[in-house]
């Protein structure tokens, strides 16, 4: 079976998804594509190149969300397909924010969100546009990588994460009750365990009403 670039991706993809980054090598994905390590250096050089190509094959998945006719819904489909994706290949959260993604499908995600940006009503030029995408992307890194490690600690530890706070429930219950900490105590013993899915959507809509509206000064 003839080797591509894609093929290569593809297996590593899978690799990663099952064992994680720390999991993904030469060797490992040679043995699963049946030919010996040095046969993928004909078309990868080096563990960056095909980390660019793992995330440029996952970014293909979410350019799939498409344009929209108003931009909202365009960056909507766009910023949830790439929770989608993120929960699907978990190892695509620890890349997120790291080196520049530039391969031609992320290109055309982050084309696709910046123009959508740009039509935003509070978005009147380049230097709210380059706010506005940062501040996005903020959220989207850091809203994705608390989600991808709670499930992570969920599965290490055999636990749910309710489960998991309800063992720390002692040491909590002491802390709490100095007085100290009245705010918190009454997220601990008011706070509902929130749905992932609804909560990433409300605070992705407050974002993006922070992000487009008329700033304050």
């Amino acid at each position: 079976m003839p080797l591509s670039r894609a093929k290569i991706a593809a297996t590593a993809i899978g690799l990663a998804d099952a064992h994680g980054l720390d999991g993904l090598s030469v060797r490992k994905i040679a043995k699963e594509l049946g030919v010996g390590p040095m046969r993928l250096y004909d078309y990868v050089s080096n563990r960056s190149e095909l980390l660019d190509l793992m995330v440029d094959a996952v970014y293909a998945q979410i350019a799939e969300a498409g344009q929209h006719s108003e931009w909202r819904a365009t960056l909507l489909a766009v910023v949830h397909r790439t929770r989608d994706a993120a929960l699907e290949h978990e190892w695509f959260a620890d890349l997120l924010g790291a080196r520049p993604h530039l391969g031609p499908h992320a290109l055309a995600v982050g084309e696709s969100t910046a123009a959508a940006l740009s039509q935003a009503p509070g978005v009147r030029g380049i230097d709210d546009l380059q706010r506005a995408m940062g501040a996005l992307n903020a959220f989207i890194i850091g809203a994705l990588r608390s989600e991808v490690t709670e499930r992570r600690t969920a599965r290490s530890t055999g636990t749910d994460v309710p489960a998991w706070q309800a063992a720390l429930g002692p040491y909590l219950t002491r802390m709490l009750e100095t007085g100290r900490y009245p705010t918190i105590a009454r997220l601990v013993i008011d706070g509902a365990h929130l749905n992932a899915e609804e909560t990433f959507h409300h605070n992705l809509i407050t974002v993006l009403e922070g992000i487009t509206g008329h700033p304050q000064t």
